[in-house]
């Protein structure tokens, strides 16, 4: 066998592998491999971090990368603040609900809509700046805003890194954003923890369900696939039961997760409390 072959062959190894753990089924994922599609199917929630601190050029390496993402019209409606301050991690954790990982990582940031600065940049040049006050604006900084987060966490993770977003961050915005000064217009989206993942309490792959169910082809098929998601069922609780999880049906999650507005876990106001925080959501 040529080493060219053998390179290959490992390569589809390698595949069957990500897949494997991606998935728990039979998903093929073809015979291109990279590095980068490593990383990306590698990903894993990290709850459990050493408190080495992350180097500050590993961060702006990331900010580098997150800033390589796409921006809607270029306007880079964005920002983020890093956050390494122990009580000041402590007072954001306990918006979050006091989570293990906030408490652990050594580093948080809290990732922003930011439609300060292009309101800043139109009052100087005497603009109304009135297309900023429609609900599509307000989506545009939260889609910038995800889209940088997530190059950032690849890039993290490529440097052996975890990570684990904190949608808590929104249970209490304004009192996010008083703890960092964010002026009018700026809107915490969610956190990231970031630290070096401590080997005496791995994450596991968490499976995902099969692509058979969210892949449509030219048109949307509404039916619910009911065998894939009893299979899913079963995969989850699979893992469940590997990281010493509560055993819970992902259907049942979904299902609870939205019955009620308590649910939501305040997060119901959020329209009031965004324009309390100088969004007019048109």
């Amino acid at each position: 066998m040529t080493p060219s072959v053998a390179t290959k062959t490992d390569e589809s190894d390698r595949l069957r592998e990500l897949g494997g753990e991606r998935y728990r089924n039979d998903q093929r994922l073809g015979r291109r491999w990279n590095e980068t599609v490593d990383t990306i199917l590698s990903h894993r929630s990290v709850r459990h971090y050493l408190p080495t601190p992350v180097p500050y050029e590993t961060v702006e390496l990331a900010i580098a990368a997150a800033q390589s993402a796409p921006s809607s019209s270029n306007l880079q409606a964005w920002s983020v603040v890093a956050v390494e301050d122990a009580d000041r991690r402590s007072r954001l954790n306990a918006v979050a609900g006091n989570q293990r990982q906030i408490a652990q990582a050594p580093l948080l940031l809290i990732w922003l809509a930011d439609l300060a600065r292009p309101r800043a940049i139109a009052t100087e040049r005497g603009s109304t700046a009135e297309g900023l006050d429609y609900v599509e604006s307000f989506l545009l900084g939260v889609i910038d805003a995800a889209l940088a987060a997530q190059n950032a966490v690849v890039a993290f993770e490529s440097l052996g890194l975890g990570t684990c977003y904190i949608g808590a961050i929104r249970n209490d915005p304004e009192t996010v954003s008083r703890e960092l000064g964010l002026p009018d217009g700026v809107f915490p989206v969610f956190g990231l923890t970031v630290g070096f993942p401590d080997p005496a309490v791995p994450a596991g792959v968490k499976p995902r369900l099969p692509q058979t169910t969210v892949l449509h082809r030219e048109s949307y098929d509404g039916e619910l696939p009911q065998e894939d998601l009893a299979g899913y069922n079963r995969v989850l609780q699979s893992f469940q039961s590997e990281q010493a999880m509560p055993l819970v049906d992902w259907t049942d999650q979904v299902s609870s997760r939205i019955a009620t507005v308590e649910s939501l876990k305040g997060r119901h106001v959020l329209v009031d409390v965004a324009r309390r925080l100088g969004f007019k959501l048109k």
